[in-house]
């Protein structure tokens, strides 16, 4: 009988990136103009050097270390920030060296992605729609509630 590892989709802002705490760091130091005050998002660069989210590189680290899963990192770029699909790539060969190499998924459409977990924020591009096991991380921004894993340590209680 063959050991086959899950498959893991790991989405990036808000739960292994600090794109609030990025955008925070923006307005205290620029403009923020209309455009960026509805869409944030689209602020050039602002997806090149976030924090991270506390405990996620060592969480994702362990998680390879336990060499239970084939992880993979579904995002969304926002369409009217091109350069952020770059820049995601940068921030993952930055934090991960080559863990992701070649493992980094851009989709507005996370429903059409095949695996046993995605561990997202929120529900949108798709994510509420994920045929595997959807793990709800820390706070889902568009509602404000906390998600059923509030934390690195509550997902790794899980699947470790």
């Amino acid at each position: 009988m063959r050991n086959e590892k899950k498959i893991l989709f790991i989405d990036m802002d808000g739960v292994l990136v600090n794109l609030e705490e990025s955008i925070i760091d923006y307005k205290s130091k620029h403009h923020y103009n209309e455009q960026y005050q509805k869409h944030p998002d689209t602020i050039p660069g602002i997806f090149r050097n976030p924090p991270p989210i506390e405990g996620a590189i060592e969480a994702v680290k362990k998680l390879e270390e336990s060499g239970k899963y084939d992880m993979y990192i579904a995002t969304a770029a926002p369409w009217n920030n091109p350069d952020s699909s770059t820049d995601k790539r940068f921030w993952i060969e930055k934090h991960f060296k080559k863990l992701f190499k070649r493992k980094l998924i851009i989709s507005h459409n996370k429903n059409l992605l095949m695996g046993d977990y995605l561990i997202d924020d929120r529900t949108a591009n798709g994510a509420g729609e994920f045929k595997g096991e959807l793990l709800g991380f820390g706070i889902n921004y568009e509602n404000g509630k906390i998600n059923e894993y509030p934390d690195w340590e509550a997902i790794l209680e899980k699947l470790l």
